[in-house]
């Protein structure tokens, strides 16, 4: 199987790997700045992973640690990994791409929505529909480029080595019409069909459960291979925030083992999916409210 690469990931782990040798070294950031002619922001934004750093600067700031040889030729081979371009390069004018940089090389994902159909399991009628909708003062092409990069992320799905989706929607998800009765309709069809591979887990947390856990917005909790740390993203009005200290982890994973359980079972959630293709809920409640 070919594992996944992802730039991005590389420079979170050299990152890590600079300061911790750094740190084991007693030197100061300033001190590396000084030493090698760049601002201590510039030092802080590659061990934070922010930036990418040219093998030269890796392989100068191993030398003030004093790293052994064989363990700097391996984290300047990462450095150069790092600054390869990832297949979403060409579109990062129009995307997240920190965040398709971490979902390229996850092993599993554990989402929360609450509002829209996870980007990994949109259709393409759908996903034009709702990013035309959101970004209504986008132009065409922009918006062609966010459906064909979203279309091109589900290949994760379907690939030799696929990444284990878990996904919790809120009842609202499945209950808002985005692009009219026809796309919605075929966008439920299929999550049922998305539901069907051994790797993707979907529930319903429907609406009679009340308050819950995750009141707080979408969240997305990102696992990693080869001992590299996971990562929360938690939407919010600016697009969302990266969470990786501990704590923060932990109260991400309480909430959604919280929600999992809460919802409906896998088998229950493709059931009442399958039932709103024939009966939605936005016809129903037209119904209800006398309109036609």
């Amino acid at each position: 199987m070919n594992r996944r690469r992802s730039p991005t990931l590389r420079r979170r782990r050299l990152g890590v790997e600079l300061r911790r040798h750094r740190e084991a070294a007693g030197v100061t950031i300033d001190v590396v700045a000084e030493r090698l002619g760049c601002s201590p922001s510039k030092i802080s934004r590659i061990e934070t992973g922010h930036t990418s750093a040219s093998p030269a600067d890796v392989s100068d700031m191993l030398d003030i640690y004093g790293v052994n040889p064989d363990i700097a030729g391996e984290l300047v081979e990462i450095s150069r990994d790092a600054r390869q371009k990832g297949w979403w390069h060409p579109f990062s004018t129009v995307l997240n791409s920190t965040y398709v940089g971490f979902e390229a090389e996850a092993r599993s994902i554990q989402a929360y929505e609450q509002q829209v159909i996870p980007g990994l399991l949109q259709s393409e009628e759908y996903a034009l529909a709702l990013i035309g909708s959101a970004r209504w003062d986008d132009t065409d092409q922009r918006i062609a480029h966010r459906v064909r990069v979203r279309m091109e992320r589900q290949s994760l799905l379907i690939q030799d080595d696929p990444i284990d989706l878990w996904v919790v929607l809120d009842e609202a998800v499945v209950s808002r019409p985005v692009g009219g009765d026809a796309v919605m309709r075929d966008q439920l069809r299929h999550l049922v069909e998305a539901a069907q591979l051994p790797n993707v887990t979907l529930q319903i947390l429907p609406f009679d459960v009340g308050a819950h856990a995750a009141m707080d917005g979408a969240f997305t909790i990102l696992d990693f291979p080869d001992g590299d740390p996971p990562v929360v993203f938690a939407e919010n009005a600016a697009g969302g925030l990266f969470l990786e200290k501990d704590d923060e982890l932990r109260k991400y994973r309480e909430v959604f083992d919280t929600i999992r359980a809460a919802a409906f079972d896998p088998e229950d959630s493709i059931e009442m999916i399958e039932m709103l293709v024939e009966e939605p809920l936005w016809k129903s409640r037209r119904r209800a409210s006398g309109s036609t």
